[in-house]
């Protein structure tokens, strides 16, 4: 989006002012402030609300806003006297009165608006990714400062669900203290990340930040440092663990802003993140919570890809965990969602994933390891695409590439939703190898994880009795029988569909033991 106005033109993205095919410098205070006026050219901007997003609520002179008002007349040939594009209203703040002409709809310029304190977010969420600051940096090093943060924003480039303020406005960003506000207001961008880079002897580390534009909050931060020589292995675990990381935290905190306003408030994304959220927790209630707010969000804006994925996830879990008496209806209905969520977006990594895994209920598992390859492929830091892959290894009896899937899928999300599944396919890889006390280490710690269901118990039932530790099978038995009373073989089989006919027949004798 951009504003037209007489021979000028601002990008609040690209964070610039042209004047016909000429740049317009401006200092960058400045041009937020002309960002600020434009952006709410239908009303006064007061004082108070200048002083605000532009300092920051700090204590400022009125001299001070007059010389910064002044700067931004002249900028677009307005002066004190005619006030034909900026007009003071005294003793109040000043309007734009100048005729603007919006490239995107009214409605799309919202959505990447930053939002107000204590306000339902709105639209898709927004980052901006600034210059690292470096601290006792050679020359031949501090370049990094600008090379890691630009790997990133490529990186980011490749979700569909979060929008990448491109570098050349980002990067007009280089005090060692960034203001949150002025750049929220100057590129519209909800999330910002800030890093330091810096050298000692022996060792490279960097710092990152991630934080809330609109509440001034950190929401996440961690330090990664590596060997001198190993600069290019500490590029690369940067953007991994940055990727992975936001993919979880920035959903996170946008489920736990839209929680705090009324549903009928709520937007298409808003809903999408809450849903999430309830998605996760692998319950039926949450499950059909899921549902409904996925099924909201496509109410609100149709063409929404990733809310049909959503559909098609809950859809999946539905037949996959056996949570209703409809099973081929909910199968019908995975693959519908994710074929929709293609059509919609067919480079969307989490569509791709939702397809792969809607031909795990049929059984085509060659066709879910195409569909969840493209997931990786689109996204390469995609760690529940790789688990997923790496499950469909281990049901096709390839144990090499289950290995490798899971260490990638761990590496790059230690903390996954879906960590119990991870720790669950290695305990069934450990089965078809024959190393049941390894099975069954994996099996309990599956089975102990956070959102763990029935069928990760049973998991552990079985890998314990193959181990001989019967006394812990029979608690996860238990277990089992808790979560779901009439969980049975035939539930496990379709959903672990394994074609390694040895540890099926091992696993399916264990099952009968306990009375499955």
């Amino acid at each position: 989006m951009a504003w037209i106005f007489g021979d000028f033109r601002l990008d609040p993205e690209r964070f610039e002012l042209s004047c016909g095919a000429e740049l317009v410098r401006l200092e960058p205070q400045v041009l937020a402030l002309l960002c600020l006026l434009v952006r709410h050219h239908d009303r006064m901007v007061t004082k108070d609300e200048i002083v605000e997003k532009i300092w920051h609520g700090q204590s400022v002179s009125d001299a001070s806003i007059s010389s910064r008002i002044r700067s931004a007349r002249q900028a677009v040939g307005d002066d004190g006297h005619h006030q034909t594009t900026i007009r003071t209203v005294h003793g109040r703040g000043f309007r734009f009165v100048a005729e603007v002409v919006e490239t995107a709809p009214a409605q799309a310029a919202k959505a990447t608006a930053p939002p107000e304190t204590n306000s339902p977010l709105t639209g898709r969420p927004s980052i901006a990714i600034l210059p690292f600051r470096p601290l006792a940096m050679t020359p031949e090093l501090a370049i990094l400062a600008d090379a890691i943060p630009y790997e990133i924003i490529q990186a980011l480039s490749r979700l569909r669900w979060l929008a990448v303020i491109a570098r050349g406005s980002s990067f007009r960003f280089r005090k060692p203290d960034p203001d949150l506000e002025l750049i929220a207001t100057a590129l519209g961008a909800r999330y910002v990340l800030s890093g330091i880079i810096e050298a000692n002897v022996s060792r490279l580390a960097v710092t990152l930040e991630l934080s809330d534009a609109s509440t001034n909050e950190v929401i996440w931060g961690d330090r990664i440092n590596a060997p001198l020589d190993a600069v290019d292995d500490l590029r690369s675990r940067v953007v991994e663990h940055l990727v992975t990381a936001l993919d979880v935290y920035i959903p996170l905190n946008e489920a736990r802003s839209s929680q705090m306003a009324a549903l009928e408030t709520l937007d298409a994304w808003a809903n999408y993140h809450l849903g999430l959220q309830h998605l996760y927790r692998f319950t039926t209630n949450d499950n059909q919570r899921a549902k409904g707010l996925f099924e909201r969000a496509v109410m609100l804006d149709p063409h929404f890809a990733r809310a049909h994925a959503g559909l098609s996830f809950t859809s999946f879990l539905e037949a996959f965990l056996h949570l209703g008496p409809h099973l081929k209806e909910a199968t019908r209905a995975a693959r519908h969602h994710a074929e929709r969520g293609l059509e919609l977006d067919s480079l969307d990594p989490f569509a791709n994933f939702t397809m792969g895994r809607s031909h795990w209920l049929t059984d085509d598992l060659d066709a879910a390891a195409e569909w969840l390859a493209r997931a990786t492929t689109l996204n390469p830091n995609y760690a529940q695409g790789f688990y997923s892959s790496a499950m469909t290894s281990m049901l096709t009896g390839n144990l090499a590439a289950t290995e490798v899937g899971l260490d990638t899928a761990l590496q790059l999300s230690p903390l996954d939703p879906l960590l119990y599944g991870m720790h669950g396919v290695r305990s069934q890889m450990f089965i078809q190898s024959g190393d049941y006390a390894a099975a069954a280490r994996w099996g309990d710690r599956a089975a102990a994880t956070p959102g763990a269901h029935y069928l990760i118990a049973m998991i552990a039932m079985v890998a314990n009795g193959l181990a001989g530790r019967h006394d812990t099978a029979a608690r996860w038995r238990q277990t089992v029988r808790q979560r779901k009373p009439d969980a049975s073989a035939a539930h496990y089989f379709a959903s672990f569909p394994t074609r390694d006919i040895v540890s099926r027949s091992l696993i399916a004798d264990e099952l009968c033991r306990h009375g499955f």
